[in-house]
């Protein structure tokens, strides 16, 4: 492989001097003045150790500018609406192409967005059921037909002739309403008959009929007995049905007393059903044309939680078993519950398990019947009164005139359920009954990619001949995407999966396979870990994409530090040679081959001198385990998890085998619902046994670290409590009569009102990322003029939220409050990061760590279980030295980490692993092989292979 990268490179240089991308004097950031030149048509990767400055080059430096430089092309107007977007801090860039970045952090959150949008695959699919689909009738089950004006006039001759027939046009289709005026419309047209519900009557001045029923009603045309002699006649009055009656026509037989139905429109022949004319928004969930009534198009509703309302029914309502009325009180509602009691033989102090299924209905759904009151404290007694039900008040608490508060407290009753009209398909019924070979285009959404790829080979031949033409364009498109998002390892994904379920690198490898369909050229584009997320086995298939992309005349630059993508890279980067302000320089550029001769310390990794030890000697753990049986969640296939505790447990297996819904959707909220009273709703399950075994679950993920970009991890640690209390103990801030909130950001009184503490503000950009703009008042200080001047060895609140970890520490060492709370971050190796650095701008392996140190910080029991989703994330060989010695001090107190993960150092370095497979999606859902790693290894599962190449290095 190194050979077919110099061959490469050795041909490139024949033909002449590459161009190349010049960065000169970059200091962004950490970066020390450096030059970087990059070779175009390349394939290349930037690493170093986390904090070095890796996406300081690529992404703060590199693709800043070619955004700035974008912006500049722009109108004059156009830029002065966005704002000057700043320079980065470099000398000078040369030979830089058009940029685009994809990146870990832009997943879509927006419950409407699945695969298949994001990835233009389902628009490509709306179209084809629109141009292609045959419908077919959701009350009959019959094929919808349409006919034009001739067609219907032919098929009346051909059918009645020679009978007794109305024509009608039908104006009103099993609809509630007195329809007075609709009947005065039809008499001042000329028209004196109509049929009502199935009568034929005369329409009369002042005519209406039961506004609260439903109601068919058609208006009589003509009455004429059929022959060819009066086709002019029939044609005629055929053209005035279709008008009156919005292109249907309605033909009673008298003789047989049968209609039928003729439309212009696609209707089902029998029943009459009409569907509209089909476009490709009626198949779109975004669309009213196409959304489920019921649940708007997201595929799920809210609904009330009988166990949330009585979460233990061995109480009695006196009790408090009801837990949105809370104890007995003298209240109304309690002396209409008190009387349904009385009236099915209960008293309010009898237990909720033991009342009657209709005494509990009637209790929560309200009753008809009135209720006879009679309670001493009414003034008035055997007082009558209505009752409308528990969960009718609940669901009042979510209306547009309910307060705040009433809507948070309703919010925890609600769990949310499959939509009972679609059951998740997310589309109304006509658009679920086109059928394109068989299958609706739901159907498709819910088949794994692999399989819809196969099922689109050879689509054209089972159609029919017109609707095989229409079909050929699209199905080029669509196989087209779908095989770029096979390649990337994504073949076990559905169209249908919402985007705000993807992880990081899921979402990466999507947007890198829209830009491989893209067939852009000569553009420059940078990636942040790929690989995140990508079992080994799988990382082929990524590199090979990767390297597609280049050749396409590309060139790629890969913030990585994966080693197979390293390897097999055309051109590495490598900066250190620590992190933080001991990083920021290039410590080696060249081709992989010449730097696995170096003695840097990523090479030391690449070339063997150094690694990470495997686990020989596994922990026996304290006996005891946590046995999850029956979990069905997702793929998942009536799995039984045993868990050891007292061990590093690591689950592995490849992307999509069922991991995360075994873990984080299944075992964790369990967990919390257990321990903490969670509301989260865990995946289904049978059973669990031996929570006893352990007092806290503490799950450590890689979301941001707060809803607002105000949150850093001095907030989320607690540390800036601290901070903020020792500037306030300060004599300065005492004479000023200044408290700690004066030194929060967060609150008004010591903060830039300018920009309320957040020391930016936020261009919002439709077509690009947003951009942040320091605020002109405070220069991104966040804080105004005199809380600055409150001084602590000469820093002010602002420089200390702008030290780095490390500088805190010394700067902190006589302050124990402080020290043991940042010194834990040091020492998880988040040194480099600053006190008061956004958490949107932490990755998501930053934003990990992060919390590890804020559990850690606390005092442990030596009886918890920690949960981690992929904690290497974003972290060097050195870094996941760092942070096994921390998982290691957890184990050995005696606590149990459960960790998911592909890296095969964390794999390696486990006490129990658990693997799961064997394929992805619907060839995953099952646990393969549990044991030690050199158990493991003697295997056949798709992880063991990979185990022993690391054992044998």
């Amino acid at each position: 492989m190194k050979g077919s990268n110099t061959e490469r490179n050795s041909s490139n240089s024949s033909a002449g001097k590459i161009p190349t991308l010049e960065v000169m004097g970059a200091r962004v950031h950490n970066l020390k003045n450096i030059d970087v030149s990059i070779p175009h048509g390349t394939l290349t990767v930037i690493t170093g150790l986390s904090g070095s400055g890796k996406s300081s080059l690529a992404f703060d430096t590199i693709y800043a500018e070619g955004q700035r430089r974008y912006i500049e092309t722009f109108s004059s107007y156009a830029r002065n609406m966005l704002g000057n977007l700043e320079r980065p801090d470099v000398d000078k860039i040369t030979g830089l192409a058009p940029v685009i970045a994809i990146e870990q952090k832009t997943i879509n959150r927006n419950p409407r967005s699945t695969i298949g949008t994001v990835t233009e695959v389902y628009d490509f699919l709306r179209l084809l059921y629109a141009r292609a689909g045959t419908a077919v009738s959701y009350v009959t089950g019959e094929p919808m037909v349409k006919y034009t004006r001739d067609q219907i006039v032919n098929l009346i001759l051909e059918r009645y002739n020679g009978k007794k027939i109305y024509i009608l046009a039908p104006v009103v289709r099993n609809r509630k309403g007195h329809y007075k005026e609709l009947f005065e419309q039809m008499r001042k047209k000329g028209f004196l008959t109509a049929r009502v519900d199935g009568k034929l009557c005369e329409l009369t001045l002042g005519m209406k009929v039961d506004r609260y029923r439903n109601h068919d009603i058609e208006l009589v045309i003509d009455r004429l007995k059929v022959s060819h002699k009066d086709l002019t006649r029939l044609e005629a009055t055929v053209a005035d049905a279709l008008r009156q009656g919005d292109k249907q026509v309605m033909v009673y037989d008298v003789d047989d007393d049968k209609a039928s139905y003729f439309s212009q429109a696609l209707m089902d022949p029998v029943g009459g059903l009409s569907y509209r004319e089909p476009a490709p928004h009626n198949f779109s969930f975004n669309s009213p044309m196409g959304a489920c009534p019921c649940c708007k198009g997201l595929g799920y509703v809210n609904i009330i939680d009988r166990d949330k309302i009585i979460p233990d029914a061995t109480l009695s309502i006196h009790q408090g078993g009801i837990v949105p009325l809370g104890k007995y009180r003298n209240s109304m509602i309690f002396w209409q519950i008190d009387a349904i009691c009385k009236k099915y033989g209960h008293t309010v102090k009898t237990p909720i398990c033991d009342l009657s299924e209709e005494a509990l209905s009637d209790i929560l759904n309200g009753t008809t019947e009135r209720l006879v009151i009679d309670n001493d404290t009414m003034a008035t007694q055997n007082f009558f009164q209505t009752y409308d039900g528990l969960v009718k008040y609940i669901e009042m608490q979510q209306g547009e005139e309910a307060t705040a508060a009433a809507k948070k407290w309703s919010e925890g009753f609600f769990t949310r359920g499959e939509c009972p009209e679609c059951h998740g398909d997310r589309l109304n019924k006509e658009a679920l009954h086109f059928f394109v070979d068989g299958k609706n285009i739901a159907d498709l959404c819910r088949l794994d990619i692999s399989d819809l790829y196969e099922w689109t080979l050879g689509l054209e031949e089972r159609l029919a001949p017109t609707s095989r033409l229409i079909a050929g364009e699209i199905m080029k498109e669509v196989r087209s995407r779908l095989r770029f998002l096979i390649d990337v390892g994504l073949d076990y994904l559905q169209l249908s999966r919402p985007s705000a379920t993807l992880s990081g690198g899921e979402s990466q490898r999507i947007r890198l396979a829209t830009q491989l369909g893209s067939q852009l050229v000569n553009v420059l584009y940078i990636l942040d870990e790929p690989s995140i997320g990508l079992h080994q086995r799988d990382n082929r298939r990524l590199i090979n994409s990767l390297k597609n992309l280049r050749d396409a005349s590309n060139s790629i630059l890969v913030v990585e530090h994966d080693k197979d993508i390293m390897l097999e890279a055309d051109h590495i980067v490598d900066i250190g040679p620590k992190a933080g302000r001991k990083g920021g320089e290039v410590v080696f550029s060249g081709t992989p081959g010449d730097m696995l001769e170096t003695s840097t310390l990523t090479a030391k990794y690449l070339n063997g001198e150094l690694s990470l030890p495997i686990n020989t000697h596994p922990r026996k753990g304290n006996g005891k385990k946590i046995v999850l049986r029956g979990a069905k969640g997702n793929n998942l296939r009536d799995v039984t998890l045993t868990l050891p505790l007292g061990k590093l447990v690591c689950v592995s297996g490849v992307s999509g085998s069922g991991k995360s819904t075994l873990v984080n959707a299944t075992l964790q909220p369990i967990l919390s619902q257990k321990l903490y009273r969670s509301l989260t709703p865990p995946l289904p399950y049978d059973t669990i046994e031996g929570i006893e075994n352990i007092d806290k679950a503490v799950r450590v993920d890689q979301s941001p670290l707060g809803k607002s970009p105000r949150s850093n991890p001095a907030t989320y640690t607690g540390v800036f409590t601290a901070i903020r209390d020792l500037f306030a103990s300060l004599s300065e801030a005492k004479i000023r009569g200044y408290r700690p909130g004066r030194f929060s950001f967060n609150v008004a009184g010591g903060r830039c009102e300018t920009c309320s503490g957040n020391g930016y503000k936020t261009i919002e950009m439709n077509f690009l990322p947003d951009v942040l703009v320091p605020c002109e008042t405070c220069s991104g200080k966040r804080y105004n003029r005199e809380t600055l001047e409150v001084r602590y060895k000469g820093k002010s609140i602002a420089d200390v939220l702008d030290m780095t970890i490390n500088q805190a520490v010394d700067f902190f060492q006589n302050i124990p409050a402080i020290l043991g709370k940042i010194k834990v971050l040091q020492d998880i190796g988040l040194g480099y990061i600053k006190l008061g650095q956004p958490s949107s701008t932490l990755s998501g392996g930053e934003n990990q760590r992060v919390k590890l140190a804020a559990e850690l910080s606390r005092r442990d029991t030596g009886n918890t279980l920690f949960i981690l989703d992929e904690p290497t994330t974003g972290l060097h060989f050195d870094d996941i030295r760092v942070l096994l010695g921390v998982l290691n001090r957890l184990v050995d107190k005696g606590n149990t980490v459960l960790v998911i993960e592909h890296n095969l150092d964390v794999i390696c370095a486990a006490d129990h692993i658990i693997d799961m497979g064997p394929g992805g999606g619907k060839n995953g859902g099952n646990i393969i092989v549990t044991g030690t790693p050199a158990q493991i290894a003697k295997t056949d599962s798709p992880t063991a292979p990979f185990i022993r190449e690391q054992m044998e290095c």
